[in-house]
């Protein structure tokens, strides 16, 4: 059995991304163990964890404000990724290689944001 989450495709995707932050967390030093990479870890699951969380919610609103809430953890992980950039932390080739896939789900947060909104439209 999967949870009705599991199913959508814009988690399954969070869950990849979760996993290349992971990746890109250990080249950050040390003495940002409870700094940037942890801000980055939470920020990370945060996307996925809400999902799943509006997606168990049975009102289409309370759907609509997690899906919002994962894209603002979204744009925070892509802040903190440009940040431990700027401190050489990681360098420019890091955050192209993860681009592709933060662009990715930033489209898919939303495609699965107007889905809602238009399911709520249909609403009585």
């Amino acid at each position: 059995m999967q949870f009705g989450f599991e199913r959508l495709f814009v988690w399954q995707k969070s869950r990849q991304l979760v996993s290349m932050i992971y990746k890109l967390i250990i080249k950050l030093p040390q003495e940002e163990r409870f700094g940037l990479s942890d801000q980055l870890r939470r920020a990370s699951v945060s996307i996925a964890s809400n999902l799943a969380e509006g997606a168990g919610r049975m009102s289409i609103k309370e759907k609509i404000h997690f899906c919002e809430v994962s894209y603002g953890s979204l744009m925070e992980v892509t802040c903190q990724l440009l940040l431990a950039q700027d401190l050489g932390y990681l360098t420019e080739e890091d955050n192209i290689q993860i681009r592709p896939l933060l662009e990715e789900q930033e489209r898919l947060i939303r495609g699965y944001h107007n889905f809602l909104r238009e399911k709520l439209k249909e609403l009585p």
